[in-house]
C-alpha cells in the first residue's frame, strides 16, 4: 500500500475532524482528494471505503442533512467527525490497578491480540492514565498461542465474517467441511472452542480448535450479524467435561515414564517378557484419558515405543497424525532461500491502515512526551529509525485542506530530539478499537483465576474502569474468553515463590520428557511465568551451567538447599520468557512449516523465515537437542518436517515408517 493513501486518510480525517458544520463530498474531492479524473461512481466507491477505514481506527463519520427540499440529496450531504465522540474518555489509575492492567496485557504479547494489547497500553500511556508499577514476582503469566487459526478466527468474529474449514467430528469421527459464523472463541477443559452457527446443519454448533484439519478460510464479502448479548464464558458453562475412558497400550520397555507415572499396568506376562498378542520388549499398560484426540497427539509423538491397542479411536487419532507427518515429509522438496540480509520475523505484511494506526498514537504520545530522543520514540513503537522518519515525514504534509503553514502539523527533530507543536486536534488518543478492548478486558477476566490477584479490589476496579472507558467495544469483548491460569499445584509454585523473594538456592528433582529421565539439580531461582495453567521456573543450572527452563508439574521434589544464589546469571530482559535459550552449539535447523503450521515459527523462536507459495513458510530454528525432533515432527501430524540437515529429515522419516509399520503389522491384536 503506497504512503499515498496512508497521507490522504491522514488528511480527510484532519479536515473531517477541523470542521463545525461539515464539508460535502464535492469539496473533499477537490480539497483532500485532489481528484479530477475519476467518474462519480469511482469517486464514492473510493470515499465510502475511505469512510470505512476511518471507522475501523475508532472515527464515526457522520452525515448531515438540511432538513426540507432537497435533504435526500447526496450532494447537499455533509460529513464531519465529533471531536468527542471518538476520544478515549480519560482513564485514572492507581498503581495497583496499572500492575494488574499490564499483567493482562502481557497475557498477549505472544500470541494472538498482542500487538492490540500493546496499542492498548500505548493510548492509556499517551493519555496520562498509566503510572510506574512494579509487577510481582512469580506472577507472569501468558496465554499460549494457539496456532493461525486462532487468530484467523478472532478476525472474523471482530469483522462479522462467515468462515470456512474442514473438522473432524467427534461422534462420528468423519472429516467435513463446515460453514460457520463465528460467534465467539473461548477456553474450556484445557481446550480452545469456537461456537457459532453452522449453516450447513442450521443450528449452532461447538468446534474444538484442536479438530480443524484444514485452515481457515474467512468469507471477508459474506457478513451475519451474532445473537445479541452474547457471551462466549456463558456458552461454555454449558458443556459436560467428556467422560473418563481407559486405553490399552503396548510401551517398549523402560521407556516413556511420563507416561507410565499416568499408567496401570496390566495383568500379563512379567514387563518385556513376550506375551500372546504382545511383542517381547514392551509392557502393556492402561491409561485414563478423556478426548482420544488430545491423548492421541502425545502417542503420535512417542512414534514406535507406543501402540495403541483400544479403543479404535485412539488409535485412528494417533495413525491419522502419523500418515499426516509421513505424507507432508515425502513431498517434494521446496527451494530453502532466506532473506539475504538481517534476521527476518514472521510478521504481517505492512498496510497503509497499520501505518495510520501507528501515526494516530505517535501524535498524542509526542505532545505527551516533548524532546525524546528518536531513537527512544522508535523503540517504544518497536520500528526502525527510518521507518519513524518516513511516519514523521507524511505527518508533516498533512493538515486542513488548502491552509496555512500553521494548518499543518509541525514536527521537528533536526537534532535528534522530537518536538510537536502543532498537533490539529489529535493530542487524545482514539477510543479502543474492538481488538484493543478485547485484549485488555479478556486479559483481565483471565487473572481472575489467580487467587493472589482476584481477591483484591485492583482487578474488579480496573475492569469496570475499562468498561466505562471502551463503551461499545467493550462489550463485544465477551465475544472471547481466556484459559484459566492458575498453577495445578500451588505447593510447588509457593515454594519458588518465596525462594525468589530470600534469594535462596533450590535442590529440585526434574523428570525430563525430552530425555525420557530424571535428574536432580541445585538452581538459582530468576523467574516464574507461565502459558495458560503451565508453569515454569526460569533459573540457572549448576549442572548445565546455563539458563534452563523447567515445568513445575514436572518437578518431582523442590526444596531450600540451606545455600543462597550465586548470583551467577540474571533473567532475560525480554519478555515474554523464552522457553528455549539459544546457545552456540545449537543445532541450525530448516524446517518446513505448513500454513496450519505457521505459528510454530513463533512458538520455536525462528531466526529466519521465508514465505512459500500455497501460504507455507521456510524456518530456521536452533535445536538444543536434536533427539526428540522426530517427536517433534509426528506430534504436529502433518504440520511441519525437517529438510535441513538431511541426515536430522531421514531420521524422522525412519521415525514415522517405523510408527506406521507397527500398525499395519498388528491391525487387530488381541487384548489380554
Amino acid at each position: 500500500m503506497s504512503a499515498s493513501r496512508t497521507e490522504r486518510l491522514l488528511n480527510l480525517l484532519i479536515a473531517l475532524l477541523n470542521t463545525k458544520y461539515g464539508l460535502r463530498r464535492s469539496e473533499l474531492r477537490e480539497k483532500v482528494y485532489h481528484d479530477t479524473t475519476s467518474s462519480d461512481v469511482a469517486f464514492g466507491r473510493m470515499f465510502e471505503r475511505d469512510k470505512g477505514e476511518l471507522r475501523q481506527f475508532g472515527f464515526d463519520v457522520e452525515a448531515v442533512t438540511d432538513t426540507g427540499w432537497g435533504s435526500d440529496d447526496p450532494a447537499t450531504t455533509r460529513y464531519r467527525i465529533g471531536k468527542e465522540s471518538n476520544r478515549l474518555p480519560d482513564v485514572s489509575l492507581t498503581p495497583e490497578e496499572c500492575t494488574v492492567l499490564i499483567l493482562a496485557a502481557q497475557l498477549w504479547e505472544h500470541a494472538a491480540l498482542g500487538s492490540a494489547a500493546v496499542d492498548a497500553v500505548r493510548k492509556l500511556q499517551a493519555a496520562g492514565g498509566l503510572v510506574d508499577a512494579e509487577l510481582p514476582t512469580g506472577v507472569q503469566p501468558r496465554i499460549r498461542p494457539a496456532g493461525q487459526a486462532f487468530e484467523d478466527l478472532v478476525a472474523a468474529i471482530h469483522a462479522q465474517h462467515p468462515v470456512r474449514f474442514s473438522y473432524l467430528a467427534g461422534s462420528t469421527g468423519q472429516e467435513q467441511e463446515r460453514l460457520v459464523e463465528p460467534w465467539g472463541l473461548g477456553s474450556r477443559f484445557g481446550q480452545w472452542y469456537l461456537v457459532g452457527h453452522d449453516r450447513g446443519r442450521g443450528d449452532k454448533r461447538f468446534f474444538r480448535l484442536s479438530r480443524l484439519t484444514s485452515a481457515v478460510t474467512v468469507l471477508e464479502k459474506d457478513t451475519f450479524t451474532p445473537p445479541a448479548g452474547f457471551n462466549v464464558r456463558a456458552e461454555l458453562a454449558g458443556l459436560a467435561e467428556l467422560p473418563v475412558q481407559s486405553a490399552v497400550l503396548d510401551v517398549e520397555h523402560g521407556r516413556l515414564l511420563g507416561l507410565r507415572k499416568r499408567a496401570q499396568p496390566l495383568p500379563d506376562a512379567a514387563p518385556g517378557a513376550a506375551a500372546p498378542g504382545r511383542p517381547a520388549g514392551t509392557d502393556r499398560l492402561a491409561v485414563p484419558f478423556r478426548d482420544a484426540e488430545t491423548l492421541g497427539e502425545e502417542l503420535a509423538s512417542y512414534g514406535p515405543r507406543v501402540t495403541v491397542i483400544s479403543p479404535p479411536e485412539l488409535a485412528a487419532a494417533v495413525r491419522r497424525r502419523l500418515t499426516a507427518a509421513a505424507e507432508f515429509a515425502d513431498r517434494p522438496l521446496p527451494d530453502v532461500a532466506f532473506p539475504a540480509a538481517g534476521r527476518a520475523v514472521r510478521t504481517r505484511k505492512r498496510t497503509s491502515e497499520d501505518q495510520l494506526k501507528r501515526m494516530l498514537q505517535l501524535v498524542p504520545f509526542l505532545v505527551h512526551n516533548q524532546g525524546l530522543h528518536i531513537s527512544e520514540v522508535a523503540a517504544r513503537f518497536g520500528i526502525t529509525r527510518k521507518a519513524l522518519e518516513d511516519d514523521l515525514r507524511i505527518l508533516i504534509c498533512s493538515g486542513l485542506p488548502e491552509g496555512y503553514p500553521d494548518d499543518l502539523l509541525d514536527i521537528q527533530w533536526d537534532d535528534d530530539h522530537v518536538f510537536i507543536t502543532q498537533a490539529l486536534d489529535l493530542t487524545r488518543p482514539v477510543r479502543f478499537t474492538v481488538d484493543e478492548a478485547c485484549a485488555l478486558l479478556t486479559g483481565l477476566e483471565t487473572l481472575n483465576s489467580l487467587p493472589e490477584l482476584a481477591e483484591g479490589g485492583a482487578l474488579e476496579s480496573v475492569t469496570l474502569k475499562l468498561m466505562a472507558a471502551a463503551g461499545e467495544e467493550g462489550v463485544k469483548a465477551a465475544a472471547l474468553s481466556g484459559p484459566e491460569v492458575a498453577p495445578g499445584d500451588s505447593a510447588i509454585l509457593d515454594t519458588a515463590r518465596a525462594a525468589l523473594e530470600s534469594g535462596a538456592q533450590l535442590h529440585l528433582r526434574y523428570f525430563s520428557a525430552q530425555r525420557d529421565a530424571v535428574s536432580e539439580r541445585d538452581v538459582d531461582p530468576l523467574r516464574l511465568y507461565s502459558l495458560d495453567n503451565t508453569w515454569y521456573l526460569e533459573a540457572y543450572c549448576h549442572s548445565a551451567q546455563g539458563l534452563r527452563n523447567f515445568r513445575l508439574d514436572r518437578i518431582e521434589a523442590l526444596e531450600p538447599n540451606g545455600r543462597p544464589v550465586a548470583a551467577t546469571a540474571k533473567p532475560a530482559d525480554s519478555f515474554p520468557v523464552k522457553l528455549f535459550t539459544p546457545n552456540d552449539d545449537d543445532t541450525v535447523v530448516v524446517v518446513e512449516l505448513a500454513p496450519r503450521g505457521t505459528g510454530l515459527a513463533d512458538d520455536y523462536y525462528a531466526e529466519r523465515t521465508a514465505a512459500l507459495p500455497g501460504g507455507g513458510m521456510l524456518a530456521e530454528i536452533r535445536f538444543g537437542s536434536t533427539d526428540w525432533l522426530p517427536m517433534f515432527v509426528a506430534q504436529h501430524g502433518g504440520m511441519v518436517r525437517i529438510l535441513q540437515p538431511e541426515a536430522l529429515a531421514a531420521a524422522s522419516r525412519e521415525w514415522l515408517a517405523a510408527a506406521l509399520t507397527q500398525y499395519e503389522a498388528f491391525p487387530d491384536r488381541p487384548i489380554d
